[in-house]
C-alpha cells in the first residue's frame, strides 16, 4: 500500500506552441530543475498542452453557424461560431441554460461545452480561437508514455477540470492515460471484516488527477505538468476509454 505520495510541479515551462514535441520539453524541464524520472511515476499533463501541441485550435473567422448553432446560441447566450464548434464535437446536448451547455463528447464524456475552451490562448493576429479535446486523448497518453521511456517506466495521464452534477466547483479528472489502470476493480475481495466487497471500482486515474490539479491549478499558474511518485498498484493497465459509463448503467441520462 502506498504510504507516502510526493507531487511536483516541472517548473519553467515554455509556452507550447502546436507542433511542440511535449516529451522534449518535459525532459528539459526536469533536468533544468535537476529532477529525474523513476519507475512507477506518473506524469500528469495537461489537457490544454497537449491540444495546443496537436494543432487542436479553431479560429472562429473560418466558423460558418449552422441554423441549429445559431438557435441554441440564443437559448444560452453564446457565440453562434463557439457553439458551432461544441456541436461538431458532441453527439448529444444533455442540458443547456444560460451560458452554459452540457454536452456528451464524442469521445463519451459529459461535460460542458464539450471541452471547448477560449482560455489562455493567445491570439497575436487579433482572431478568436477556440480550443479542443485531443482527438485520441489515450493515444496522445500513449506517445508521450513512449517518448519519456528513455528515462524510466513511468505512467502517463492526460488531465482536464469537470464540474460535477450535484457538487459545486470544478475537480481534475483523466481524459487519457498510458501505463496505469484508470480502473482498479476491487470487487470480490474482502474488506477489513471479510465481508466481500460488491461495487467497489476504483477511479485510479481520476483520482491522480485530481491531486495533480492541486499544483497545476486552473487559472495563470503555469505549471501544466506534474509528476506524483509513490503510487503502487497491481492491477492491469485500463485506458481512460474504459471509465466511460456504457448507456445501460447510466441511471441519470
Amino acid at each position: 500500500m502506498t504510504a507516502r505520495l510526493e507531487l511536483f510541479a516541472i517548473p519553467g515551462l515554455p509556452m507550447v506552441q502546436g507542433g511542440d514535441d511535449l516529451a522534449a520539453l518535459i525532459l528539459a524541464g526536469l533536468d533544468r530543475a535537476g529532477q529525474v524520472l523513476r519507475d512507477r511515476d506518473v506524469v500528469v499533463v495537461a489537457q490544454k498542452i497537449v491540444s495546443k501541441s496537436e494543432r487542436r485550435v479553431v479560429d472562429l473567422a473560418q466558423v460558418v453557424a449552422s441554423p441549429r448553432a445559431v438557435g441554441l446560441g440564443a437559448e444560452v447566450g453564446k457565440d453562434p461560431r463557439i457553439v458551432e464548434v461544441v456541436l461538431s464535437e458532441s453527439t448529444k446536448v444533455v442540458r443547456s441554460r444560460a451560458n452554459l451547455m452540457i454536452m456528451q463528447h464524442r469521445l463519451g464524456f459529459v461535460m460542458a461545452n464539450a471541452g471547448v475552451d477560449q482560455s489562455n490562448i493567445a491570439a497575436a493576429d487579433g482572431h478568436q480561437r477556440a480550443l479542443l479535446l485531443p482527438l485520441d486523448p489515450d493515444g496522445s497518453a500513449a506517445a508521450i508514455r513512449a517518448a519519456l521511456a528513455a528515462r524510466a517506466d513511468v505512467g502517463v495521464v492526460i488531465s482536464d477540470s469537470f464540474g460535477r452534477p450535484w457538487r459545486r466547483g470544478t475537480a481534475g479528472v483523466a481524459i487519457g492515460s498510458a501505463g496505469i489502470p484508470s480502473l482498479i476493480d476491487l470487487r470480490g475481495q474482502p474488506d477489513l471484516f471479510g465481508r466481500t466487497l460488491e461495487v467497489s471500482i476504483i477511479g485510479f486515474a481520476d483520482e491522480i488527477a485530481a491531486a495533480a490539479s492541486l499544483l497545476q491549478g486552473q487559472a495563470a499558474e503555469a505549471q501544466p505538468v506534474v509528476v506524483v511518485r509513490g503510487l503502487t498498484w497491481r492491477a492491469p493497465n485500463v485506458p481512460v476509454a474504459d471509465m466511460v459509463r456504457p448507456p445501460e448503467e447510466d441511471l441519470f441520462r
